[in-house]
């Protein structure tokens, strides 16, 4: 029992000198991403009905650092301000496959031929997808686009803002899925034999089958699923099968699955899902059959960039700096933990309406949750100000007359749960 608990902390501690420095600096991408930027400038390239606007989607969806539970909200509200089906399918897909800092890591644990074949892929899958969405579909008449009052422009020292935005809000939106994967990662270096796909799977098909049914009902964001990916690879899973598991693990999950066939309907729904699972198992047969296998050897490549191209005091400085990080958010969402069962509710009556009322509404998992909520929100008659915490799900509005169906419909559009109203 002993030398498993060691190797698990050795397989873990590997895997975190491998990611931490690429890690670090896909974070500070991501903190320039979002200063310089800002979502609210995305919607004037979406808002089409043609192939152009999908492509645009596809194009700003690949470098956004943005994971499934964010990137849902947000392709929504495209939708809801003037984009079409096709460019909220497009971004929805190509957005959460990968991203500036999974690209980075990517590169430092599958190689740089991986790295740049991701993004080629999440590209693709989302244009095909909005353009055969948009095919079906008659031209959407814009609506309203975005008022000056819903434009959260970056204000003080922008440096600041970036270094806040890559370290404590975008840290925390993916520090829960980036703990798992790595955790994970090492377990499965140490439970799975080293010759279990070899054995049990000789037919590559079972393999992108085996990963499709795993990856796409569960969630695991784009940056965590790198180091599981690169463990299953060692233990004799096909390269081909591994990108079927980058890509329809962060693409799809129940969450997802669900809220694209509530808001954008059931053909559209079954288009996307169709387009994840065709698009990932066509990129595994192309990888593992036209493509030559030494790209896609890394058990001797891992750990060889660092020690090539970084010197060894930034490995090490990163991955405590990584750790740090680590361990602070965990703490924070551990205490969110205990003030979640601190307020109680009560159950929603049809048709009532209320003064400055206080909700639970579960569901939001990052800070683009909460953004999207309180933007929402805010737009329903009655509603002056709204603020939500996404660790804890209360969400305090100000404003009289308010409709709590207007509220729970608009909740439900955007993927999340009025659970009650706090009393």
């Amino acid at each position: 029992m002993l030398d498993y608990i060691n190797t698990f902390l050795s397989e873990l501690w590997h895997i975190t000198l491998e990611m931490a420095p690429y890690l670090i600096l896909g974070f500070l991408f991501a903190g320039i991403l979002h200063v310089w930027f800002p979502a609210h400038k995305v919607n004037r390239f979406m808002g089409r009905h043609n192939l152009k606007s999908v492509i645009n989607a596809s194009i700003i969806g690949v470098p956004l650092p943005l994971c499934s539970c964010g990137v849902i909200p947000a392709g929504i509200s495209f939708y809801k301000n003037g984009a079409s089906k096709g460019s909220a399918i497009s971004f929805m897909t190509s957005t959460p496959q990968t991203g500036v800092d999974s690209i980075l890591v990517t590169w430092s644990m599958l190689g740089l031929p991986m790295a740049l074949i991701r993004p080629v892929v999440a590209m693709i899958t989302g244009v095909f997808g909005g353009w055969w969405v948009n095919r079906g579909e008659k031209k959407k008449i814009a609506t309203q686009p975005l008022q000056d009052d819903e434009v959260r422009e970056i204000k003080g020292n922008k440096i600041i803002a970036m270094l806040r935005y890559a370290f404590v809000d975008f840290m925390a939106d993916i520090v829960k899925w980036l703990t798992i994967g790595l955790l994970l990662a090492a377990l499965i270096s140490v439970l799975v034999p080293d010759d279990f796909f070899s054995e049990y799977m000789t037919n590559p098909f079972y393999e992108y089958l085996f990963v499709i049914l795993a990856s796409v009902p569960l969630y695991v964001c784009a940056t965590a699923s790198v180091p599981i990916a690169a463990v299953l690879i060692l233990k004799g899973i096909s390269p081909g099968a591994a990108l079927v598991f980058l890509m329809a693990g962060p693409a799809t999950n129940a969450a997802t699955i669900t809220v694209i066939a509530q808001t954008l309907g059931r053909l559209t729904f079954i288009k996307y899902l169709l387009t994840i699972v065709g698009g990932a198992i066509l990129s595994g047969i192309v990888i593992d059959n036209f493509l030559p296998e030494s790209w896609f050897s890394i058990a001797e490549s891992m750990g060889s960039h660092e020690h090539e191209l970084l010197p060894e005091w930034l490995v090490w400085s990163s991955s405590l700096i990584l750790i740090t990080l680590i361990i602070y958010h965990l703490m924070k969402i551990m205490g969110n933990l205990f003030n979640k069962d601190s307020f109680k509710t009560r159950d929603i009556v049809a048709g009532e309406k209320l003064d400055n009322p206080n909700l639970h509404v579960s569901g939001m998992d990052c800070k683009h949750c909460k953004m999207n909520i309180e933007k929402h929100l805010k737009q329903i008659d009655g509603v002056d100000s709204v603020e939500a915490n996404e660790n804890t799900g209360y969400v305090a509005l100000k404003g009289e007359g308010i409709s709590i169906d207007n509220i729970q419909s608009q909740v439900k559009d955007l993927g999340y749960k009025l659970e009650g109203v706090i009393v």
